[in-house]
């Protein structure tokens, strides 16, 4: 057995961490957004495949027969790739996709599905925590027109930030005080989120202990294809499929 980790959340991570204690051969992929990742302890690739059709022949001299996909929830184009990359390989495929948040009393959620839908619903003149990656950042010029935004990113950077505003440098993980003197301090009126799901929910019980709103964008559909949401049930399939 060979697996590629299709990696880059917490849960890659503690699925990498099973892998290696039970000495199974396998390879993390990291799309490497961030300057010093931590370390996995297994092999690990960085960086993109440069297409489909070169991550196809990357698999195919790997020799992988298994595919764990650990990426973002809202990774959906690497995730939809690899999925049909599998299938025209004959590799078995997983999905492991956490929980989405929730909502608990006190909270001030707007259910959105598009960038349009966020642009309708925060009024202008808002300040906005857009907790979406900065990434994202250059999807939200709509959203700029008449709103200050404020994105956080991992790394420092030198590239201005595009809007009214500013970038908000942080490393996770992010606690509840931590993220509640943030919003203080920049004076937000809104937070804009995906909903993510997992440990990284400070911004939001923030955003209800202060009574600011948020913007919370859907997931989007699951793929056609096994799901766990766990690394226990992860590794709990890969046993499964070799018994």
């Amino acid at each position: 057995m060979k697996i590629l980790l299709m990696a880059g959340t917490s849960e890659a991570r503690a699925v990498a961490d099973r892998l290696a204690a039970d000495g199974i051969d396998a390879l993390a992929s990291m799309a490497g957004v961030t300057d010093e990742p931590r370390l996995y302890p297994i092999q690990t690739r960085r960086g993109g495949f440069g297409g489909e059709d070169a991550q196809e022949r990357f698999m195919i001299t790997g020799k992988f027969d298994t595919v764990i996909d650990a990426t973002h929830p809202f990774a959906t184009r690497i995730s939809s790739r690899t999925l049909a990359i599998a299938r025209r390989l004959g590799l078995r495929y997983l999905r492991v996709l956490r929980p989405a948040w929730q909502a608990q009393d006190g909270d001030i959620w707007y259910n959105v599905t598009t960038r349009e839908d966020v642009e309708k619903r925060v009024p202008k003149g808002a300040r906005v925590f857009l907790a979406t990656g900065a990434q994202s950042i250059d999807e939200w010029s709509e959203l700029a027109k008449g709103r200050t935004l404020f994105c956080r990113r991992v790394d420092r950077t030198n590239d201005p930030f595009p809007y009214e505003g500013s970038w908000i440098i942080g490393q996770p993980p992010f606690v509840l005080a931590y993220e509640m003197r943030l919003m203080k301090t920049y004076a937000i009126d809104w937070v804009v989120a995906r909903n993510s799901g997992g440990p990284t929910r400070a911004k939001l019980d923030a955003a209800r202990a202060l009574g600011r709103p948020v913007a919370l964008l859907e997931r989007p559909p699951m793929l056609d294809c096994d799901h766990v949401e766990t690394p226990d049930e992860a590794l709990a399939w890969l046993t499964k499929q070799d018994a």
